[in-house]
């Protein structure tokens, strides 16, 4: 199967640092290929792929050379799958909505994963008239803001088996990973290490929009000696980090529509505590994988009890329901679907055969 898979442009595709929805393409591509597909990545040129590379762009967005207007390069590379389009048997966007009204111009089956948050009050109008738009859901509560939209599966995400090597979490810390921003809610992280006594380590970046917010509300916690900030971290560092790990944090107060640190926690063996809101509970299994919460006391005492966790049990899980193989595999039934059941542009046919994976 011929596949373009259609990356953003603020990350490199693999990310060097910070990235959930390229860490996700790039681990689709690399199995695609494996599977042994035709795969075109199309993305920033900075980007390391054993697919074909077809840049969008130089260098990705956010670590790149400055830019006055960034939505320029993003309709570069709309226009340049317009133009590539008849390359494929399927192209699959990893790009938001911003492509869906100029992708109605390109005659290939297409679907569009939607990574982000959905909702938002603004995105309803949009969708209700681009109601053909064959889109996949990484949760199924991802969708609960616009359920009429046209979801044709809900694929979670999954990462390569070999990736990290079951850490042994005889660190002695809690560890919390990711952004610094209101909805990820480090403050009650903090809040949890100052009452159960025990270390925590933040590993996360802040973003621009977020800077005033680190700044007034956030920085000064970081002063308590139980708390280390360490601030964005690689690839490189992220097993170390999470696998000599007690526990994850993961006190979010959104409706995350998956949050991938959890299976990389998983991954490595270590239990998550985490509030119990959007796709929390599709992710996690409350006892086995890691504790469900709904306050700080609850987490505080999940964190007291962490040593009821069989750290292998949380990799065989992960083994189980999160790699990359099954992720490509679900994507290929996906695919192969669209192409039998697709009208160009974009929409299916009716009455069309149920989708596999709605």
């Amino acid at each position: 199967m011929r596949i373009a898979q259609v990356a953003p442009l603020f990350e490199s595709v693999p990310p060097h640092q910070y990235g959930g929805t390229e860490r996700v393409v790039s681990w689709l591509t690399e199995e695609l290929v494996r599977q042994g597909h035709e795969v075109t990545l199309v993305a920033s040129g900075d980007s390391e792929t054993s697919a074909e590379l077809l840049p969008a762009w130089p260098t990705a967005l956010r670590l790149g050379e400055p830019l006055t207007d960034t939505l320029a390069p993003q309709l570069y590379q709309i226009e340049l799958m317009q133009q590539e389009a008849h390359r494929f048997d399927v192209i699959h966007w990893h790009t938001g909505y911003l492509h869906l009204p100029m992708a109605r111009r390109i005659r290939v089956p297409q679907v569009t994963t939607m990574h982000g948050r959905i909702d938002l009050p603004e995105l309803r109008p949009l969708f209700g008239e681009i109601r053909d738009a064959p889109l996949i859901s990484i949760s199924d509560d991802q969708r609960r803001p616009i359920p009429d939209a046209n979801w044709v599966a809900t694929i979670h995400h999954g990462l390569p088996e070999d990736l990290y090597a079951p850490g042994s979490g005889d660190g002695g810390y809690l560890a919390f990973l990711g952004r610094i921003s209101p909805e990820k809610r480090v403050d009650r992280a903090v809040e949890i290490a100052r009452r159960t006594g025990m270390p925590l380590k933040v590993a996360a970046k802040v973003d621009p929009v977020d800077e005033e917010y680190f700044e007034t509300e956030i920085r000064h916690l970081f002063d308590d000696p139980l708390v280390e900030y360490i601030g964005e971290i690689g690839e490189d560092d992220k097993g170390r980090f999470l696998g000599d790990a007690a526990a994850m944090l993961f006190p979010i107060d959104w409706p995350e529509p998956f949050g991938i640190v959890m299976i990389e926690a998983m991954a490595l063996g270590t239990p998550t505590i985490a509030m119990r809101t959007g796709s929390v509970p599709e992710v996690l299994e409350d006892g086995v994988t890691g504790s469900l919460v709904t306050s700080v006391d609850e987490a505080v005492a999940a964190v007291q009890a962490i040593d009821r966790f069989d750290r292998a049990a949380v990799r065989r899980r992960f083994e189980e329901r999160f790699t990359a193989e099954r992720m490509a595999a679900e994507h290929v039934t996906l695919f192969e679907w669209l192409i039998q059941n697709s009208r160009v542009p974009f929409g299916v046919v009716a009455p069309a055969t149920p989708s596999p994976l709605a």
